[in-house]
């Protein structure tokens, strides 16, 4: 390459459709060259002549290129693979007919994948959406993309597996700051709303984020960094303490290949084995591993399955709700880059990732009005015929009727790991009414703004209860000795310096205690120039 052939491929990098006048123009810029010089002219005759046609939308032939492509290595070779050509030519018709119907919202994309349960064949598999996309050559089924709320149920099941919970136990839905060596994580859910205290089988079947959040801290996430590289994810090329918290909610580039086939994982009981393309007379007993208890893998596909505990996100009729059991869980990744549908019956695994390979933001697109209704359209084709199936539970399993002593929840009969099993669920902490130091956050560092008048910053003190109401009678006691009532959120002054602060009641118990810093510079006459 020469100088200017340098300069223009060094510009595409930045932006590879953009215009050939601005691709000519930046390269021009980068080799600090005025417009009309003679070699600014040579590079814009040069992105004209070799860039002319733009980017291209080019025709993909056949039923399944991109397997086809990753298959076949030699030109008129024949090779008899697992696809099921009917289930395939359907998947691609539902893909593309479902993202027809989404013009408008900033969708081009799709992938799709159907794998058998038993054998781990792959049925179908769908890389793009061809002729809609930009870039339809691009295989969505192993392109990598954030994972969002689709890794929630391998984190519950490694609760339940570890018996810290149950599908019963009761977990917080309150505002919730957590401190990482990056600063602080606060979560959000989807509808940046609160349900205060929740069950398992609620928070999961409805996709609730902080209680997610919560559990991943109740199990560690170098834990469930673990279990997910045990399932196949093997896109987790950084250690756990880089994902951190946030692993709960999806921070992490999963590919759709990885994903199906760990929610195959949970229709065979635990039991991971590897996907296979060709014809074999392989079953999940001949290879693979036991990944995660049956019991389990059974809990948390039966509450993928409830229509009940998902309504409180979802509604009863959503796309999720299907005739026959299915377990299925959606996904939505941040600024809705990505989302997802996937879900198993008793023979088939369905995986549905719908976006935009550009990484583009699509319009008010999540994972149940995007890729769910391709998931339940492939999913209802795969079953029509099927008997429906009673799901047998594992041996070590116990059927309990469980009632709920504050009645957040009516009474219900629940599955529980033989040994954890309760007939009444009391909620304890702040849940069950104890008030709790909201803000500051324990541990979080704050930093005087010195571009805004000291008078004018103030650190917010906010107590609460579970059932969202005032700490009334209650007072913050720091540790000089100040005391500022804590009915209300409190307005105050921030100091430079460490502090602890208590949440008091009216007779002095403690009840909470937070320790922060507050950084910056000091006033002037008080001493140190500066505070660490």
């Amino acid at each position: 390459l020469d100088r200017s052939e340098s300069a223009l491929l060094a510009s595409l990098v930045r932006a590879p459709n953009a215009c050939l006048v601005q691709v000519a123009r930046r390269a021009c810029a980068l080799l600090a060259l005025g417009v009309d010089s003679e070699e600014c002219l040579l590079i814009q005759s040069m992105a004209a002549q070799g860039l002319r046609h733009g980017p291209a939308r080019h025709a993909i032939g056949g039923d399944a290129p991109h397997l086809a492509r990753r298959l076949l290595s030699a030109p008129g070779q024949r090779l008899v693979s697992t696809l099921d050509a009917r289930v395939q030519r359907f998947a691609v018709e539902t893909l593309t007919r479902h993202l027809h119907e989404l013009n408008g919202r900033q969708v081009e994309d799709g992938a799709l994948l159907v794998l058998d349960n038993p054998t781990g064949e792959i049925i179908a598999w769908v890389g793009s959406s061809g002729g809609l996309s930009n870039a339809g050559e691009v295989d969505g089924v192993t392109a990598r993309r954030q994972a969002g709320s689709t890794l929630k149920p391998f984190l519950y099941a490694l609760a339940i597996e570890k018996q810290l919970l149950t599908a019963a136990s009761i977990l917080d839905d309150s505002p919730l700051a957590v401190t990482t060596p990056a600063g602080l994580y606060v979560p959000q859910n989807y509808d940046h709303s609160f349900r205060g205290s929740v069950s398992l089988r609620q928070s999961l079947a409805s996709s609730l984020n902080v209680p997610a959040v919560r559990t991943v801290t109740l199990v560690g996430h170098e834990a469930f960094y673990r279990q997910l590289k045990g399932l196949g994810f093997d896109t987790l090329d950084r250690d756990a303490h880089h994902y951190s918290y946030a692993l709960a909610l999806g921070g992490a580039d999963v590919t759709l290949l990885q994903l199906t086939n760990a929610y195959r994982t949970l229709a065979n009981g635990g039991w991971s084995g590897a996907v296979v393309t060709t014809p074999t007379a392989q079953t999940r007993d001949d290879e693979g591993e036991q990944v995660m208890t049956a019991q389990a893998a059974f809990i948390v596909g039966d509450i993928l399955a409830d229509p009940a505990a998902r309504a409180l996100t979802f509604g009863l009729a959503s796309p999720l709700a299907t005739r026959y059991a299915a377990s299925v869980k959606t996904g939505t990744s941040k600024d809705m880059r990505d989302n997802w549908a996937v879900g198993y019956s008793d023979r088939y695994t369905v995986g549905v990732w719908v976006g935009n390979f550009s990484g583009k933001p699509m319009h008010d697109v999540s994972g149940v009005t995007g890729a769910a209704p391709v998931w339940r359209e492939v999913m209802d084709f795969l079953q029509q015929g099927v008997e429906p199936a009673q799901r047998e539970p594992p041996e070590g399993l116990v059927r309990q009727r469980v009632v709920y002593a504050d009645g957040s929840e009516p009474a219900r009969e629940e599955w529980f790991v033989a040994g954890t099993e309760t007939a009444t669920v009391t909620p304890v902490g702040s849940m069950a009414g104890r008030p709790s130091i909201e803000s500051p956050a324990n541990g979080a560092i704050y930093a005087v703004d010195p571009d805004i008048p000291r008078d004018r910053q103030r650190l917010t003190l906010r107590a609460r209860a579970a059932a969202r109401t005032a700490a009334r009678g209650h007072w913050f006691e720091f540790d000089d000795g100040t005391r500022l009532r804590a009915d209300a959120p409190q307005l105050w002054p921030p100091t430079p310096g460490r502090h602890e602060m208590a949440l008091v009641d009216a007779q002095g118990t403690e009840i909470d205690r937070v320790r922060f810093e507050v950084r910056g510079l000091r006033r002037p006459g008080s001493g140190l120039a500066s505070s660490r």
